[in-house]
């Protein structure tokens, strides 16, 4: 489970492949419902790589 603010790792990501091997930062205040299909919302990545939306197994909480 993640909460917003969380900085995460990109393990995989079929959102967008870029991401893969960054990190960025968990913007969800709440778990995801079917709206994302119970993706993640995750930003910070880079300033070329919008906001992208990852599975639970694609992601892993860092520092």
């Amino acid at each position: 489970m993640f909460n917003a603010g969380d900085q995460v790792l990109f393990i995989s990501c079929e959102d967008d492949p870029r991401a893969v091997g960054r990190t960025g930062v968990v913007i969800d205040e709440v778990p995801p419902g079917p709206l994302t299909n119970g993706r993640w919302t995750v930003g910070q990545i880079t300033w070329l790589i919008a906001p992208v939306l990852a599975h639970t197994h694609e992601i892993k909480k860092v520092g």
